[in-house]
């Protein structure tokens, strides 16, 4: 229809072979053929038409049409028609109604040259968009796979990574520091992200993530494979050490053991492939202060305080173990705070006694000086658990009473005493606060209690910009080590109680805020 001379057989014929070659799908190429003849339709019928191209998949017969509208008026003859000329054009129009499109067959014609090159550009493009999505499909299931290549390239640091059919990058920071990496070295790399682009499909590829040090483990011991154990968390210092904590789901098995391998066989094959990382091994408990002992190693932990609720563990050891424990530059205490999620002090015993007599002397002292007390009874309440004047204003007249001293009228004195300081607080702060001249964006962040205000007012922290500015350490505090010596740094809101979970989150959604303004 289209050419005469042209051997119908011969468009299915390439449609095949260019099917078999590209690795998609033959339909795929025939509607791209289909969309280019309409192209060139269009250029030879006139652009204001609707061109629509059928290829017969058994004959390869090409069919031309003009798709047109039924209405009562047609105003525009390119693409309305009257349903009683549609009748006439053909029978089967017969049945149609107003609303309905109808096909107008079309002459065959010559391509010419132009409309040819409209054609195989169309097509050319619509293939190559075809095999660039196929490609996107193969590898958006090796996400979160270890994958395989060569290393075709190097680009301004960057790594480009040969893996058969596409390419994938290791971006700089995505190396193991120090590797020297060259042109034709065959390479594995954790594959961590596929996106869909214009140009392409991008692959991304990581060998310093820590879940490409727990897939190597997973190839390398059967029974983590075989769901006999369990890696719970890893955490890594590209090229220098790393953790991983596993869990035996059969009780059987030692999984330490198991990962560790006969005479280190496994973790050698792990450590080689990382370019000598250095990886403890660690235990997996329901008991987090089992598991930071274990993690902390090779320091030796004399006692854990435990608090699920902000997720922190204080851990209490001897001065000989401090820097052990700590590790170089920190390494082995941040490695096993990512390990467990948990905020992790560290502390010696004499540490320890000393933040517990401040910790007591400065509760005891505030409810002596606020609620009018004697020391007697300040330590007393101390002793039994209230950290607080809100936590006796909240507690019954029973609970006190069943501490062996104070009686009924005094437990209730204490309470009302408690209602009044906090209600006489609670204006005091509401007045500092207009008085600092907060910006009510900052007063009104969720999360950030009237107490919390005044302490970041106090400290020229006026706006909600000056608060997404701050680090979560600013905040809750901790220790750092400066030039070897280790340093208690005080965070703004250390009094309150905050987990770094928790600082983290309000730092975050601050900045999630002034960042969409």
């Amino acid at each position: 229809m289209l050419n005469k001379r042209a051997d119908k057989l011969e468009l299915l014929r390439i449609a095949e072979a260019v099917a078999l070659e590209k690795s998609i799908d033959k339909e795929l190429i025939i509607d791209s053929m289909e969309n280019g003849i309409a192209k060139a339709a269009k250029s030879k019928f006139g652009q204001d038409n609707e061109i629509k191209v059928l290829i017969n998949r058994d004959s390869g017969d090409i069919g031309i049409f003009r798709k047109l509208l039924i209405v009562e008026k047609p105003e525009n003859i390119n693409t309305e028609i009257g349903l009683e000329d549609a009748v006439k054009l053909s029978e089967e129009n017969k049945d149609k109604k107003i609303g309905d499109e109808i096909l107008q067959v079309l002459p065959s014609f010559d391509f010419g040259r132009i409309a040819a090159q409209t054609a195989k550009q169309v097509i050319n493009f619509n293939v190559r968009e075809a095999e660039r999505q196929r490609q996107f499909n193969d590898f958006i299931d090796k996400k979160d796979t270890i994958l395989s290549g060569i290393v075709k390239r190097l680009e301004f640091g960057n790594v480009i990574v040969d893996l058969g059919k596409a390419e994938g990058i290791i971006q700089k920071n995505e190396m193991i520091p120090r590797e020297n990496i060259k042109a034709g070295d065959r390479v594995k790399a954790y594959c961590y992200d596929v996106r869909r682009e214009t140009r392409g499909q991008q692959i991304f590829l990581s060998r310093a993530h820590h879940k490409f040090m727990e897939k190597l483990f997973v190839q390398e011991v059967p029974e983590i494979y075989d769901g006999l154990i369990e890696i719970k968390s890893s955490a890594r210092d590209p090229g220098s050490r790393a953790k991983i904590c596993v869990r035996a789901i059969d009780t059987s098995l030692d999984p330490v053991g198991a990962c560790v391998g006969m005479r280190g066989s496994r973790v050698q094959a792990v450590v080689n492939e990382l370019q000598g990382e250095k990886i403890d091994i660690v235990n997996w408990s329901e008991d987090p202060a089992a598991v930071v002992a274990n993690a902390l190693s090779p320091a030796e932990v004399q006692r854990v305080n435990v608090d699920n609720d902000l997720k922190k563990l204080d851990v209490i050891l001897t001065e000989e173990n401090l820097s052990k424990a700590i590790g170089r530059r920190g390494q082995n205490v941040r490695l096993a705070t990512k390990l467990l999620n948990y905020e992790i002090n560290i502390m010696t015993d004499q540490e320890d006694s000393e933040r517990r007599q401040v910790e007591f002397k400065e509760k005891t002292e505030n409810f002596v000086k606020n609620l009018e007390l004697d020391e007697t009874l300040g330590q007393l309440l101390v002793a039994e658990g209230f950290s607080s004047i809100d936590d006796i204003k909240e507690s019954s007249t029973e609970s006190l009473t069943k501490i062996e001293g104070i009686e009924e009228e005094t437990a209730k004195a204490l309470i009302e005493r408690a209602k009044e300081f906090y209600q006489k607080d609670q204006e005091e702060i509401s007045n500092k606060i207009k008085d600092l001249g907060l910006d009510n964006e900052l007063i009104n962040h969720k999360g950030l209690t009237p107490g919390m205000l005044v302490t970041l007012g106090e400290q020229k922290i006026l706006t909600l910009a000056d608060f997404a500015d701050l680090a979560s350490d600013e905040l809750t505090g901790g220790y750092d080590v400066i030039k070897g010596e280790r340093i208690r740094v005080k965070g703004y809101l250390e009094e309150f109680a905050l987990s770094k979970n928790e600082s983290d989150e309000l730092i975050m959604s601050a900045r999630e805020k002034i960042y969409k303004d």
